[in-house]
């Protein structure tokens, strides 16, 4: 087997391994905050916890650059995966990002502890700090272009519509679930289909867009910057798969990196003593976007923002329909009057209005000023009149 041979086995090994893992590091994780500290982040945190303030804002630290750096290789590994195999670079990324399973680990720890209620906040917490937070500061630190058909404006559009006829059922049970799961399949393997069955991928007008072309030709873009990579995998016209690979490898790491933000701020809100609910509204809430941020406005701010609305409209679709759907496959839920007369109607407001602004075919900075306002409002609203709110990210 040629060098080049044995280096693509063994990040494809690599990468089959790395999944699996992943996902029981972030089941041990979870399923600790239900009870008592474990797992991976609960050892992080022992570890911090042991060593006082300084050593939780190390691990911080260590996580935000983390987390940066491979946000960074999943940014050029994605599109150097979609000049490979010649696909749309969207479609790459609603794949790569918009599943949030540590959300969805995290919302069925919560369900078997018979905290449902708790389980549906963290959903539309997410989808609305998705919105709220991640795209309004994208557009507000750089406004770009969107390059998206009608008909995934409106599937983004109808996510948080689509709970309207189950939440006014009153009692969510296993049948609701399984129509919410199957939802969530249908939005986003038809999104998968079009972008294969297109001469022209979507965000055609960006760069790399313009670098596909419709005879399945690929131009490599100039403003793809080279990496250490490129010389051990080789150009990205016949190494898709290998990109790939490695774009799952930077996943984990991004996925790992968000378990110690997590830990680091746990020990630093004890240490410093600050009050539950000035925490959850200022430090958790940035903490638990963080990642998500960094995985929209890094592609923006890079030129390829294919992967940051990839990011936003796989996500909300994702938290609002198969994450909610998981949740009732477990057990059924009874929804609050607060859900139905407030929180789901923020939600939908809200991705409405982000919708719109999509369509329209370009975030301004006024656009990310009005989302982030209605976000901040109504975190305002929830802690007065109801005491909190869904904490998601």
């Amino acid at each position: 087997m040629s060098r080049r041979g044995v280096v693509v086995a063994l990040l494809v090994a690599l990468a089959l391994v790395a999944v699996p893992v992943a996902s029981a590091f972030a089941h041990e994780n979870h399923g600790a905050t239900a009870e008592s500290e474990g797992g991976i982040e609960g050892a992080i945190g022992g570890v911090a916890e042991s060593h006082g303030l300084a050593s939780a804002l190390l691990v911080l630290l260590a996580g935000g650059l983390l987390l940066t750096a491979c946000v960074e290789k999943l940014i050029s590994y994605l599109t150097r995966a979609a000049l490979g195999l010649r696909t749309s670079l969207f479609a790459l990324a609603i794949v790569f990002t918009g599943f949030e399973f540590d959300d969805t680990v995290l919302a069925l720890v919560l369900s078997a502890g018979d905290l449902e209620g708790a389980a549906l906040g963290t959903a539309l917490g997410t989808g609305l700090a998705i919105v709220g937070v991640t795209l309004a500061l994208a557009a507000i630190v750089k406004p770009f272009s969107v390059d998206l058909p009608t008909d995934y404006v409106a599937l983004f559009a109808l996510a948080p519509v689509a709970l309207v006829p189950f939440v006014l059922a009153g009692t969510l049970t296993f049948v609701h679930g399984l129509a919410l799961v199957a939802a969530f399949a249908l939005a986003f393997g038809y999104v998968v289909v079009r972008e294969r069955q297109r001469e022209t991928p979507v965000f055609r007008n960006s760069e790399l867009g313009r670098s596909i072309r419709s005879d399945g030709g690929v131009a490599v873009p100039a403003s793809l910057s080279s990496i250490p990579e490129d010389r051990f995998v080789g150009s990205p016209s016949d190494s898709g798969w290998v990109w790939i690979a490695l774009a799952v490898l930077a996943l984990v790491g991004v996925v790992f990196a968000s378990m110690l933000l997590e830990a680091g701020s746990e020990v630093a809100v004890e240490e410093m003593d600050i009050e539950e609910t000035v925490f959850g509204a200022t430090v958790l809430t940035a903490i638990l976007t963080f990642e998500d941020v960094m995985l929209t406005l890094e592609p923006v701010r890079r030129g390829v923002p294919e992967i940051g609305v990839g990011n936003v409209v796989g996500s909300v679709l994702f938290s609002l329909t198969g994450n909610v759907g998981a949740v009732l496959l477990l057990s059924d839920l009874r929804i609050s009057e607060s859900v139905l007369g407030f929180h789901l109607p923020a939600v939908v407001v809200v991705t409405a209005l982000a919708a719109y602004f999509f369509h329209e075919g370009r975030l301004k900075r006024w656009h990310g000023v009005l989302l982030g306002g209605l976000y901040a409002a109504y975190w305002g609203v929830a802690l007065v009149v109801f005491g909190g709110v869904p904490l998601g990210g």
